[in-house]
């Protein structure tokens, strides 16, 4: 360390002669053998200050001099610690030096016992950072370019480290201090480390917890909770259909969810959004009952029928038996975007089921006190409001349709029910099978024309019965028609022959 000289004016004879005075009363005060030593740390009041030194008391009749530029506000009567810089007549001190052995000492022990340090950053240099451990008048350290940071940064983002102050650890200190390596990284990586231990401790199932989107992927969303990733799948996003969770989500977004599984020792963690979202079911049976009228897009397509948002989170499905007579799935008007008007015809909230309906419903339920209208066996009319691959949909009556399976349409085996039957059309049914808790009828056109034939063998019967009873030994119509043969001239002819 640089120390400063005191300027000491020219002095006259008898200025002289007070010197050697002060010098032989100070030699008197401390014998040669118990003057302080150069290099030695001693404490001290300050006695004085003039313009050119300071006076500082450090013994019952002593006073030792002192640059006063090392003065950094003390005033007299101060007591400051230094160093001996010069152990001759006059006797120097330095407070700077004494602070930065201090400072030296700190170091040191803040090497051995791991304590962190405050330092500025004061410049970059090649491969690194210097560093002023306790402020700019403190002792220089070097800190790598690798552990100013847990993060990696461009040139530009390293430059912003300069001029400003961190906790550092020393991770070395050789050379009696004159090389001092510091890293702030390794204290960042235990504060995360220990914060980490602490969201670990948090992330249990259940949990409601803050996160930041970090990142977002084809099959969801990676939130950071603290230093630990969890995912939202895309499934889980939203009580609503979601594509894409970038529809939905940006990175950095904050958001809240609830952890709903935790797996791999913690290291994977699933998470829900949708969860904390009130449930759209709840209450649904009130809000929109059987029998509401809608006009909704339709929202997308499968192979037994189209799907509508009703509300947000909550999709009904219209069946193909419940599309208008004549419309199939691949016609335009039905197309996914398509807006349609139609009627809710069944809520299931237990079972998160929405039934609709795009032709008329009932306003009652049509399925009470059916089997006594329609028992099995019954024959009834209807008409066919679809032909589908696996049979014909017939509706009997608002809010009642049934099936008759290919099967039972009377046609040979492997010929298309369209063959026979068309949209609209007028048919004669009957009621082979009743499944009330299913909500399902179904029928058999052929079984109705037999039904048909029996009846009017039955009906033939009856009223052959009735003429006898009404005219005895008239004969029957067979019997005439023989009698009249019996008795006709050609077959008298024939006969004669």
């Amino acid at each position: 360390m640089t120390t400063h000289a005191v300027a000491v004016p020219p002095v006259d004879s008898t200025e002289s002669a007070d010197r050697h005075a002060f010098e032989a009363a100070l030699e008197a005060t401390f014998p040669a053998s118990k003057r302080p030593q150069e290099g030695e740390a001693v404490s001290g009041i300050i006695a004085g200050i003039t313009p050119d030194v300071v006076l500082v008391s450090i013994g019952a009749k002593s006073e030792a001099l002192m640059d006063l530029h090392e003065l950094d506000g003390e005033k007299v009567g101060d007591r400051i610690d230094a160093v001996v810089i010069k152990a001759g007549p006059d006797i120097r001190l330095s407070k700077k030096l004494a602070g930065a052995r201090r400072a030296k000492a700190e170091l040191r022990a803040a090497w051995e016992t791991g304590i962190p340090v405050l330092g500025k950053v004061l410049s970059r240099n090649k491969g690194g950072f210097e560093v002023a451990i306790g402020g700019p008048g403190g002792p220089r350290a070097f800190c790598p370019v690798s552990q100013i940071d847990v993060s990696r940064h461009d040139e530009p983002g390293l430059l912003e480290f300069v001029n400003q102050s961190f906790d550092f650890r020393v991770i070395e200190y050789a050379e009696d201090g004159r090389r001092v390596v510091v890293s702030r990284a390794a204290l960042l990586r235990e504060s995360m480390e220990k914060s980490l231990g602490e969201i670990r401790d948090k992330i249990v199932v259940g949990a409601i917890l803050t996160g930041r989107v970090r990142s977002i992927t084809d099959f969801g969303a990676f939130v950071d909770l603290g230093g630990v990733d969890g995912l939202v799948h895309v499934t889980e996003i939203s009580r609503r259909r979601v594509a894409h969770a970038k529809d939905v989500l940006t990175v950095g977004q904050d958001v809240s969810v609830k952890v709903t599984k935790v797996e791999n020792e913690g290291k994977r963690i699933s998470l829900s959004m949708k969860e904390l979202e009130k449930d759209p079911w709840e209450g649904l049976a009130q809000r929109i009952p059987p029998g509401t009228a809608f006009t909704k897009p339709v929202a997308r397509h499968a192979e037994f029928g189209i799907f509508i948002e009703i509300e947000p989170g909550i999709d009904g499905l219209v069946h193909v038996s419940q599309l208008p007579p004549g419309v199939d799935l691949k016609d335009p008007s039905v197309a996914a975007g398509q807006e349609v008007s139609g009627w809710v015809r069944e809520i299931d909230e237990e079972h998160r089921r929405l039934s609709l309906s795009l032709r008329e419903v009932s306003t009652s339920d049509p399925w009470e006190g059916l089997a006594e209208k329609m028992p099995e066996g019954s024959v009834v009319a209807g008409q066919v409001e679809n032909v589908a691959a696996f049979g014909v949909f017939v509706r009997l009556e608002i809010g009642l349709t049934g099936l008759i399976p290919n099967s039972e349409t009377g046609l040979p085996h492997g010929t298309p029910a369209s063959k026979l039957f068309t949209p609209g059309q007028k048919v004669e049914v009957k009621v082979i099978g009743l499944d009330a808790q299913r909500r399902r009828i179904s029928l058999s056109a052929k079984g109705a024309g037999e039904e048909a034939e029996r009846g009017e063998i039955r009906k033939y019967r009856e009223d052959s019965a009735k003429r006898e009873r009404s005219e005895p030994g008239r004969p029957t119509n067979f019997g005439a028609s023989l009698m009249a043969a019996l008795t006709s001239p050609n077959k008298s002819a024939k006969s004669a022959r």
